[in-house]
């Protein structure tokens, strides 16, 4: 297990495949780990990319900072990692909340980002219901943890046909779930709440983005993911049939090679 400190905390973070290859860093959502990315870490470095995955601060192996993170703080233990991993500039993707750090990534560190990859998110800022909605849920998990939360998302994180198609995936998604910190995923969902609006610099980006999205995303969905695609200059758009929310996990090799495809493009 890789560990390293990073603004104040312990990070826990993977640096796989050749370390003069294309840098891309890969961002979790929530209320996940970076094993969610190990699908995608295999093939690209197969194809000779490099891949950093790291845990965000409250997930996975990283520490557990209560209170509220805001999307900055995270973003900011993003740029820390690559510091320490001694990686100047990549390429930065995320799903869903992780796609929400992606962007604030490159709100604040444009010149870093080589491509952007955002999978199944939104760059609008949170709607009141919405705040409202996540802080009454941070208060929920604190009181009860995680696993009600997980066996009531389940079917809108995997779509339902994958959960009994492909059982080996939902037992990784609620594995995942079920094994976050209450404290951690609260503190996210309060700073995640006061996210701002990302419309306005990704309308501005100067680098290539792939915008991808499961067919059946009922949190995203492919009208979203459309509006999110026309809004970037330079934007490729994947839509994955026979997945929801997760398409990286239910349907990984049409993610891999969209990926990859994004990827060679990139590198040229």
């Amino acid at each position: 297990m890789n560990s390293l400190q990073a603004n104040g905390i312990s990070i826990g973070y993977d640096d796989r495949g050749p370390a003069d290859g294309l840098p891309v860093v890969l961002v979790h959502g929530h209320p996940f780990n970076r094993s969610m990315w190990d699908l995608q870490a295999d093939a690209l470095t197969r194809a000779g990319h490099r891949v950093i995955t790291a845990d965000l601060r409250g997930y996975g192996t990283s520490e557990v900072v209560p209170g509220t993170v805001p999307l900055s703080a995270f973003a900011q233990d993003t740029a820390a990692v690559m510091d320490r991993l001694g990686v100047r500039r990549a390429v930065i993707g995320g799903l869903s909340m992780g796609g929400q750090i992606t962007m604030e990534f490159h709100r604040l560190f444009p010149e870093r980002v080589r491509a952007l990859i955002l999978a199944d998110t939104s760059p609008a800022a949170e709607t009141q219901e919405g705040k409202a909605f996540r802080n009454a849920m941070a208060d929920r998990l604190l009181a009860e943890g995680l696993d009600g939360y997980a066996d009531e998302v389940i079917d809108k994180m995997v779509a339902p046909y994958n959960v009994t198609g492909v059982p080996e995936v939902a037992r990784h998604v609620l594995a995942m779930m079920r094994a976050t910190s209450p404290q951690g995923a609260a503190a996210a969902l309060r700073g995640r709440a006061e996210r701002p609006d990302y419309r306005a610099s990704l309308a501005a980006a100067q680098v290539p983005a792939l915008v991808v999205v499961g067919a059946d995303d009922t949190y995203t969905p492919v009208a979203e993911a459309r509006a999110l695609h026309a809004l970037l200059p330079d934007a490729t758009l994947a839509i994955l049939e026979g997945a929801a929310h997760m398409p990286n996990l239910e349907r990984p090799a049409d993610f891999n090679a969209a990926v990859l495809e994004f990827l060679g493009r990139v590198a040229r």
